[in-house]
């Protein structure tokens, strides 16, 4: 009878399987995520074909991240790799970024209006300068920011010394990044890791400079303070819902005892504090284990 139950079981296992797999390759296929022969280039979800290639070692006669790994693929994966995208150090540009976000938005609330009779001058503070309407100056404001990130973009990519040591390597076929990413590619298992790519909406991306051994380290510190979170995190708790047992609440504070004699209070204490600040507890954990991901050093926020 056992060897029965056991068989029954194992083929719903295998029917269940075979359904999710022939389901998961028709949504797939249904897609569109297939290369582009005419231009090689991909049609849609670009994630399913490509690598995170993290820890590059960097070739002691060529200084340039973005060689090493186009050597090394073409090398190695001849038939099957597409291209590669360096990851940069763009920190010096991110204040500019939001500041040319924040002057396109302005730009197109003026535009829309279209009522060029407010109008500012172009110096300090809006007091000196040419007078000007409020579109042009954002214009204007626009123009050099543009220009001074197109400057700024052309220092960092050819500069060697703001590439990271991380790529995201594109092959022409779902097998070939799958052989890529589940296999070591090098003889030491610390360099040149690889990982399917996250989404791009999905991406952390101030993680992906974080080396190897940093990473070890904060997994070891987050899995120490997890524990913590998790063994104090009930103290806070049965603090709050000791407030429902007034006799207890007395007993710790006596000086609230004239207090907790009103109705109300008394009410508000038993009915209405304890659930509340249980809800609250509860709404900020999910953000404090966010924090928590971040910190550990996960390359994709759903990690």
């Amino acid at each position: 009878m056992e060897y029965l139950f056991t068989f029954w079981t194992c083929l719903l296992l295998y029917k269940e399987y075979e359904t999710v797999t022939s389901m998961r390759s028709k949504f797939l296929a249904s897609r569109d995520g297939d290369i582009e022969e005419a231009n090689g280039r991909l049609t849609n979800h670009p994630e399913q074909f490509t690598v995170l290639v993290r820890n590059i070692p960097r070739d002691s006669s060529d200084k340039s991240v973005s060689k090493t790994v186009g050597n090394y693929f073409k090398e190695n994966y001849p038939h099957e790799y597409l291209c590669h995208h360096v990851v940069y150090d763009v920190k010096s540009i991110v204040k500019l970024v939001k500041k040319r976000h924040s002057f396109g938005n302005m730009m197109d609330r003026y535009s829309k209006k279209g009522n060029d009779t407010l109008s500012r001058r172009s110096g300090f503070l809006g007091l000196f300068g040419k007078q000007q309407t409020y579109l042009e100056y954002y214009q204007d404001q626009t123009e050099k920011l543009d220009k001074k990130l197109k400057k700024k973009r052309e220092k960092i990519l050819e500069g060697p010394e703001y590439m990271h040591a991380t790529a995201f390597v594109t092959f022409k076929t779902r097998w070939g990044a799958a052989v890529c990413a589940q296999t070591q590619i090098d003889q030491n298992p610390l360099l040149w890791l690889t990982s399917r790519a996250p989404e791009p909406r999905d991406i952390e991306w101030k993680n992906l400079s974080i080396s190897p051994l940093s990473i070890t380290f904060r997994r070891i510190f987050i899995a120490i303070l997890l524990f913590a979170l998790i063994s104090f995190y009930m103290i806070p708790i049965a603090f709050v819902q000791s407030l429902a047992n007034l006799e207890g609440l007395e007993k710790a504070a006596p000086f609230l005892r004239p207090l907790i004699e009103w109705k109300v209070i008394k009410s508000f204490l038993q009915g209405f504090v304890p659930g509340v600040a249980l809800k609250i507890f509860m709404l900020i954990l999910p953000d404090i284990l966010l924090v928590m991901s971040k910190i550990e050093g996960h390359v994709a926020l759903s990690a």
